[in-house]
Parts: C-alpha cells; sequence; structure tokens
C-alpha cells in the first residue's frame, strides 16, 4: 500500500493516515497542458465571482432579494472552487498526489456543504422568481429584508448539517488500505469503496439526504415553475410575458447545469460509466459551473449591464446620463 498507516483508532488494528489521488491524468505531459488551463478556469472564477459580489454591493440599484441571492451563490462558488480547484492544480505539478486523511476529510466536508447549501439557494431563488411573477405588488412585502436573511441562513445551516453529518459518518469507518482515490478530489463514492467496515449506515445517511436536500430542492423548483408557468399563461400581453420569461431564464440554466450534471455524476449505475467519464462530469459540475454561474446571470441582464456602466462612469468621472 501506497502511503503510511497511523496507530491505533476505534479499537482497530490500524488505520490509512494518507490518501494518494490519481488526479486527471497520469500522462505528465498532459498534466503539464492542463496546469495553465486550470488554473486560469480558477482565476476567471475568483474574479468572475468577485466583480459580480461588488458589483451587487456597490450599486443601490442591485439592492433586491435577486441580487442578494445572487451574490450569496457567487460567494458559494468561490468558496466551492477553493476547496478543490487549488489542491488540483499544484498536484499537476506533482509526482505522488499525497492528502493527509485530515485534509480529505475537511476537502470534502466544505466541497459538500457548498453543494448542499447551492441546492437549497437555488430553491430559494426560484421561490424569489415566483413572487416576483406571481404577486408583483406584494413582493416588496412578502420578500422582506428579514426573510431574505434567514433563506440564506436556513441554506447554509442546512447545507452544513448535512454535510458534517456525511463527513462525520463517512471519516468514522475504518481504513485499512488500499488507499488509492480514482479522482482527482476527495469525493464519497470513491472514499467509501475504500472502507474495510461495512458503509450500511453510511449510504442510508447519503440516501436520505439526497431525498431531503437533493430532490427536496429540485421539488422546490419544479414546483415553484409549474406556478411561475400558470402565472405566465395568464398574462395577456405577449410583451409582458416575454419579460417575465426573461427574469427567470438565467435561473433555469444555471439550474439544468447544476442539477443536470450532478446527477450524471452520482446517480448512476457502477457498470455503466466509466472513471474517465465520471471525471470529466465532474470537472464540469465543480470547476467549469462556478466559472460560468456570473456569466449565466449577467449576459443577458440588463440591469447588471447598466449597473457596470455607471460604475465605469463613476471610476472614470464620465457625466451620468439620466
Amino acid at each position: 500500500m501506497v502511503g503510511s498507516r497511523s496507530t491505533e483508532r476505534n479499537g482497530n488494528h490500524s488505520s490509512v493516515t494518507m490518501f494518494i489521488l490519481r488526479g486527471l491524468s497520469d500522462e505528465k505531459e498532459l498534466q503539464l497542458i492542463l496546469f495553465p488551463i486550470f488554473l486560469g478556469f480558477y482565476l476567471v472564477t475568483l474574479i468572475w465571482n468577485l466583480g459580480l459580489i461588488l458589483l451587487i454591493k456597490m450599486d443601490s440599484h442591485l439592492h433586491t432579494p435577486m441580487y442578494f441571492f445572487l451574490s450569496f451563490l457567487s460567494f458559494i462558488d468561490i468558496c466551492y472552487s477553493s476547496c478543490i480547484s487549488p489542491r488540483m492544480i499544484s498536484d499537476f505539478l506533482k509526482l505522488e498526489k499525497s492528502i493527509s486523511f485530515i485534509a480529505c476529510a475537511t476537502q470534502y466536508f466544505v466541497g459538500s456543504w457548498m453543494a448542499l447549501t447551492e441546492c437549497c439557494l437555488l430553491a430559494a431563488m426560484a421561490y424569489d422568481r415566483y413572487v416576483a411573477i406571481g404577486s408583483p405588488l406584494q413582493y416588496s412585502a412578502i420578500m422582506s429584508a428579514g426573510l431574505c436573511g434567514k433563506m440564506a441562513a436556513g441554506a447554509c445551516v442546512s447545507g452544513f448539517l448535512s454535510s458534517f453529518s456525511q463527513t462525520v459518518s463517512c471519516f468514522n469507518l475504518y481504513y485499512c488500505g488500499p488507499n488509492i482515490i480514482q479522482h482527482f478530489f476527495c469525493d464519497l463514492p470513491q472514499i467509501l469503496s475504500l472502507s474495510c467496515s461495512n458503509p450500511y449506515v453510511t449510504q442510508i445517511i447519503l440516501l436520505l439526504l439526497a431525498i431531503f436536500i437533493g430532490f427536496g430542492s429540485l421539488l422546490v423548483i419544479l414546483l415553484s415553475y409549474g406556478f411561475i408557468a400558470a402565472s405566465i399563461l395568464k398574462i395577456s400581453s405577449g410583451k409582458g410575458s416575454a419579460k417575465a420569461f426573461n427574469t427567470c431564464a438565467s435561473h433555469v440554466a444555471a439550474v439544468t447545469l447544476y442539477y443536470g450534471t450532478g446527477l450524471s455524476v452520482y446517480l448512476h449505475p457502477n457498470s455503466g460509466h466509466s472513471m474517465k467519464q465520471d471525471k470529466v462530469l465532474s470537472v464540469f459540475y465543480v470547476i467549469i459551473i462556478p466559472m460560468l454561474n456570473p456569466l449565466i446571470y449577467s449576459l443577458r441582464n440588463k440591469e447588471i449591464k447598466a449597473a457596470l456602466k455607471r460604475l465605469i462612469k463613476r471610476a472614470t468621472g464620465l457625466p451620468q446620463l439620466a
């Protein structure tokens, strides 16, 4: 077995103290090519998401529930990408991609916390869009600052508790070797396959959390958009219907990408997917999507474009047009 072993753990003989990550590829030449590419992805993710957060904070026109949730989403994407990308990028330059047991548990905990929080947040954003379209006159009263704060806090706490229970359950199992994780980061399916003890309880916890957090949030999103569709059909003017649809288009695109790739990664028969396919899907899920989210929400958003123009005019001292 590659790596070292520790002293007794929970009465068992010994346990793994270090894991070896296989990474995206075993080819050294390809790793040197991938290094600047993924470094660029990570830097763009940081710049775009931080830029969006600052723009929303600095422009009073964007101090609305929708942009509050959007700035929180950008913060989550920064944390999600940062718990995986830096180590992955540095591993391209290493011969042995080792990670300690504690560091692996920490990486999984933070990554899972952010991923599950994002599920809940996307559900909150869908509800926000439903209220905006279904009850526009009561929107400000319903989506108050207090409610938005509670929804964001609820999403964060739900993600934290769910991730904590998963992490404790998984990393309390007995690991006696081998210690090679067939992935570029610490992900639960690959870690559980290395356990020398029965992971039945952990698998039950994962199933329950997948139902309540994953599918529960997806159900809220689908119900919200069902009510949104019904509200749009009641709008008599075509222009009004188009405007209502445009306010949801970015969120629909983000949800489709996030849940589509997430379900492809975690809900497939073991015999039907190769490890290479899993790695490609995981790259899209944990690295590409956090980079694309600010672009998806900004590309056709007139309010963000207008806010950016106002910021540029203030910075350059140009007169602002009415």
